[in-house]
C-alpha cells in the first residue's frame, strides 16, 4: 500500500494542504505510463492533513487517499476530457497585474504555498495574480520557479482560479481540479499563470487556469470547482 504525506511547507490554509499540491501528488500515482500529458480529475472530499500518512489504494478505477479512520480525503481518476486554455497574457501585462493583487490587502490564507504574499521568495511560489485590464473575470501573474516537480506544477495551476472567482469576497477551498501538465516548468524560466472565472452556483465557483511560458508555450491547464466556506 502506498502512502501519501503532505509536508507542512506545502500548506494552503494553515492546518491543511495546498489543494493543488495534494491533488497533484495523488494524480502522479494515477494510471500508468507517466503523469505528463495525462488529464486527471481529483476531488477533495476532506481537507488534506499535513504530515499525516494517507493510505493510497485502487477503488473502482480511481485512486483514493484514505485517513486513519478509512475516510476518503482525495480521489483521483484519469479522464478523457477536453480542457480549454485561456488566451495568453503578455508577461509584461501579467507583471503589472500583480500590483493590483487583491491578496495584498485581504487574504484568507496569507501563508498559502501557492499564492501567499507572506511566504518568502523561494519558500512559497508567490504567484500573486491581479486583474487583467480589458478582460473581466481574468487574473494573471508572472512566476519564476525556484524548484520544479509535477506537484509544484499543479500547485502553480491552483490558486489563480480562486482569485479569478473572487476569493477575497468570501473564503473558498478547492473542491475539484481536473488538470493536464504537458511539460514541467524549468527552474529560472519566466512563466505566466492566468485564471478565468467561469460562473457560480450557490457556494460553488467555477474557474480555469493556464500555465504558459513568456513565449506562449502551453505547459499546463486546469478546470476547477471552488467551494465557499464560513469565514
Amino acid at each position: 500500500m502506498t502512502s501519501l504525506i503532505v509536508p507542512t511547507a506545502f500548506h494552503g490554509p494553515p492546518d491543511s494542504a495546498n489543494g493543488g499540491w495534494a491533488a497533484g501528488a495523488l494524480a502522479a500515482l494515477t494510471g500508468t505510463g507517466g503523469a505528463l500529458g495525462r488529464t486527471v480529475e481529483v476531488t477533495l472530499r476532506l481537507p488534506p492533513p499535513l504530515e499525516v500518512p494517507l493510505e493510497v489504494g485502487e477503488h473502482e478505477g480511481a485512486r483514493r487517499a484514505l485517513d486513519a479512520e478509512g475516510r476518503t480525503v482525495l480521489e483521483a481518476r484519469a479522464v478523457e476530457t477536453d480542457l480549454e486554455p485561456s488566451a495568453p497574457v503578455p508577461v509584461d501585462v501579467a507583471r503589472a497585474a500583480e500590483a493590483s493583487y487583491a491578496g495584498h490587502d485581504r487574504h484568507p490564507f496569507p501563508t498559502c504555498f501557492s499564492c501567499g504574499p507572506e511566504r518568502a521568495e523561494g519558500d512559497g511560489l508567490r504567484i500573486l495574480p491581479g486583474p487583467v485590464p480589458g478582460r473581466p473575470g481574468t487574473v494573471a501573474a508572472s512566476w519564476t520557479p525556484h524548484a520544479s516537480s509535477y506537484e509544484i506544477a499543479w500547485a502553480a495551476l491552483d490558486c489563480a482560479g480562486a482569485w479569478a472567482s473572487g476569493i477575497e469576497e468570501g473564503p473558498r477551498v478547492l473542491g475539484r481540479m481536473t488538470a493536464r501538465v504537458d511539460r514541467l516548468p524549468e527552474v529560472g524560466e519566466t512563466l505566466v499563470v492566468t485564471g478565468e472565472a467561469r460562473g457560480s452556483e450557490g457556494r460553488k465557483h467555477h474557474a480555469t487556469t493556464t500555465l504558459r511560458t513568456a513565449d506562449g508555450e502551453l505547459l499546463g491547464l486546469a478546470r476547477q470547482v471552488w467551494i465557499e466556506i464560513p469565514s
